[in-house]
């Protein structure tokens, strides 16, 4: 076979990819070429070394990031492979599935993803009167995050931190929070690794089927792994090999001067003291960079350099000097703003090779403003995710429901959506009669004797709902993705209740409707018999930097937290003042200033070309407007790499006088008759569905099934038809998927 891959790669890059037994550590600078390094060592595995991809698993922490691994290799050694190349949470969920009954769990588990869990906790805090203007979810999601990664449980609690009145209001929180999930058949995120690390302890034949088959195991971005995290793949690799000595095959890729993430629980530490940890392990260090110019480097290294609790490193390039980073002072923020849609509009090109890098969200007004006038299309990575708005978030309730009715929380959120009666005191005493009867709420509804005693309004819509969602559940899995989808959409109602408000807002949520069926359909064409749960893993699972489309014409804003991972040819980060960055909670303590210093970093090699650097005399922040310094990273850089005798000709400029007319260029609609066309098609398929009910099939039709294709009907029911298919046979309920009968010529 073929080598060529190797010989693509720099000697260090070889080294570690050629390095196959025994710990690994690869420290991998920024745009040193660490996914090429681990989809060769892969490739090198499988190829030179005969190892199967069975027995290989790669983790890292998004699915961008495991997609764009996934494909190189393929491009490599071909596509098909039996191998795990997942996100942390993918691969405990993966195990989960198959394991969650040991601990207690259904196998078909709810993933709460974030606006879920503030639900729950705004729930729970009005059943314990907690007033959530003063504690608001995010406090307590924070004060449990911690704890599940510290593995501190709700009884735990009070004898660790105190016993004081807000300790065992959190303490009561927590085990509330506890309960429900658990009722509720629920994972939080932080459960997906924690209950895939205490399964591994409470069963051991199941740590020892995946020690076995995980021979070598490959961690991506280690920097930024939790004690969690750390202890899920120390367990993997401490597998013994046959003289009963641990076989420790894992090799970790990670860059100390990119740890970023301390704050959401990431331990730099796993890290700095991987040698401590894996004895005898080998140290590669990646240093060569191709991405950036000279300039750039050196700039990232004159800051980073400060920092003690490194490993020494530094980058280096075979690419040109380039243009030296260019500062600029201005009198105010809206000025700033003004000066970098300027010089975004002066340099124009393609609008998608330009960042704007911030230190926090609230910093991005000024600058959709300024874009906005200068009519510069722009898109804020990190604002209301997609699927968190509410037409959508509906839907995937009613989704959720379909493959797991213990789910409460999704059907609290749907009952009366659309409105079917039922208020908020008549759902207060069906939820409190569930929590007697230690049912969840959906078998509750399925009671005729409790729904009957309801208003005839409520009665109805509520039995319509519960048998809608028991017949889905039940035929999900001989129905495509889509067609469940158009008969959740039509048969419940909603699409009907927005066409009937008839306003502007409703035909924007229609058209979110719609293209949440293309997101479908995407899923559907990469696997036609992708199920309900596999889709629901995927979405819940999406991270925010996974949105981020590099192909859309657009200017990115984003903070500088989100943009790892990425990079630009230009990139402008504004806002470089003590107090803002670094903010001023970092000068409390060193490790914060550190960690302040690795984010400067990482924003400034996320530049290929050019960067511009700004800051404002005075700024105004929550309605308090104050003289700033200029940011200590700032003066930290070697003054030689920066622009800074130009002065901005418009400087004393008041932007409200410089900003040119113009419109926000906003995403433009679909057009209304194609939007109206996907609206008639969504009906059409839920009617056909419809139809197939009211069909008359016999013993011997030859049917077309849109999931399973053509198949031959064997047997006759009542409502039902089993049909023989090329390669299985299945019992289907008539009005559930669109059968049509083959009529012969």
């Amino acid at each position: 076979m073929s080598r060529d891959y190797l010989d693509k790669l720099n000697d260090k890059q070889r080294e570690a990819a050629m390095y196959t037994e025994g710990p690994l550590l690869i420290l991998a600078g920024a745009g040193s070429g660490k996914t090429s390094t681990m989809t060769c060592r892969i490739a090198y595995l499988i190829q030179e070394m005969g190892v199967s991809p069975y027995n290989i698993l790669a983790v890292t922490f998004t699915n961008k990031a495991a997609k764009e691994m996934r494909d190189r290799v393929e491009n490599l050694i071909g596509s098909g492979l039996n191998m795990w190349i997942l996100t942390f949470h993918s691969a405990c969920l993966r195990i989960l599935r198959s394991h969650a009954d040991v601990l207690g769990y259904g196998r078909d588990f709810a993933v709460y993803d974030p606006t879920d869990q503030k639900t729950l906790i705004k729930n729970i805090s009005k059943e314990l009167n907690i007033d959530t203007k003063k504690f608001n979810p995010g406090y307590f999601l924070g004060k449990i995050s911690d704890c599940k990664e510290s593995r501190i449980s709700p009884e735990q609690y009070a004898g660790i931190y105190g016993d004081d009145i807000k300790d065992r209001m959190i303490q009561r929180v927590y085990s509330e929070y506890e309960r429900n999930l658990k009722k509720n058949n629920a994972m939080d995120f932080d459960d997906l690794l924690l209950r895939t690390v205490e399964l591994f302890e409470k069963d051991e034949s199941v740590l020892l089927k995946y020690q076995r088959r995980f021979r070598y195991i490959m961690v991506d971005e280690y920097q930024d792994t939790n004690q969690i995290q750390y202890q899920f793949v120390k367990m993997l690799a401490e597998a013994e090999d046959d003289f009963g000595d641990k076989r420790n095959n894992i090799c970790v890729v990670g860059d100390d001067d990119q740890c970023i993430y301390q704050w959401r629980g990431a331990d730099i530490r796993n890290i700095l003291e991987f040698e401590k940890d894996f004895k005898n392990t080998k140290v590669v260090k990646l240093e060569q960079n191709y991405r950036s110019t000279s300039t750039i480097l050196d700039a990232a290294h004159s800051v980073i350099k400060n920092n003690v609790g490194r490993k020494a490193k530094k980058l280096w390039t075979e690419a040109a000097e380039g243009s030296k980073i260019t500062y600029r002072r201005l009198d105010n923020e809206r000025d700033e703003a003004y000066y970098v849609a300027s010089e975004i509009d002066k340099l124009a090109g393609r609008y998608n090779d330009f960042a704007i890098l911030y230190r926090t969200n609230s910093q991005s007004r000024t600058f959709e403003e300024a874009l906005s006038r200068r009519n510069i299309p722009y898109r804020v990575l990190g604002g209301l995710r997609y699927y968190d708005r509410k037409e959508i978030k509906d839907m995937m309730c009613y989704m959720r429901l379909v493959q797991n009715r213990a789910d409460d929380l999704a059907l609290i959120r749907i009952i009366n959506e659309p409105k079917r009666g039922i208020g908020g005191k008549t759902l207060e005493k069906l939820r409190a009669l569930a929590s007697v009867r230690q049912q969840s709420l959906f078998e509750v509804l399925l009671d005729r004797e409790v729904i009957s005693s309801l208003s005839a309004k409520a009665s109805a819509g509520i039995t319509d709902l519960a048998e809608m969602i028991s017949e889905f559940s039940q035929q999900q899995e001989n129905m495509k993705l889509s067609d469940l989808y158009d008969g959740l959409l039509v048969r419940s109602g909603y699409m009907k209740a927005l066409e009937d408000q008839n306003t502007l807002e409703s035909e924007s949520r229609m058209e979110n409707l719609m293209e949440f069926k293309s997101v479908i359909y995407d899923y559907e064409n990469e696997d036609p018999n992708i199920s309900l749960a596999e889709f629901m893993e995927r979405i819940a699972l999406l991270a925010e930097v996974d949105n981020h489309n590099a192909d859309e014409n657009a200017v990115v804003l984003m903070t500088l937290h989100s943009a790892k991972g990425l990079e630009f040819p230009y990139v402008f980060m504004p806002g470089m003042e003590d107090g803002l960055f670094p903010g001023w909670r970092s000068f409390d303590r060193p490790d914060g200033l550190e960690e302040e210093r690795r984010l400067c970093y990482v924003g400034i090699t996320r530049a290929k070309e050019r960067l511009w650097m700004t800051s404002a005399e005075t700024r105004t922040l929550y309605g308090k407007t104050d003289y700033t310094r200029e940011s200590q990273f700032l003066r930290e850089i070697d003054r030689t790499l920066i622009d800074g005798d130009a002065v901005y000709e418009n400087r004393s400029c008041r932007a409200e006088g410089a900003f040119r007319d113009g419109a926000a260029q906003a995403k433009p609609y679909k057009p209304f008759d194609q939007l109206r066309q996907a609206r008639i098609q969504t009906k059409k398929a839920a009617e056909a569905m419809m139809k197939s009910s009211q069909e008359d099939f016999n013993l011997g039709d030859r049917i077309m099934h849109p999931k399973f294709g053509e198949g031959e009907v064997i047997e006759l029911g009542k409502g039902t038809i089993r049909v023989r298919f090329a390669d299985d046979t299945k019992k289907l309920a008539l009005g559930y998927a669109a059968i049509k009968k083959i009529r012969e010529e």
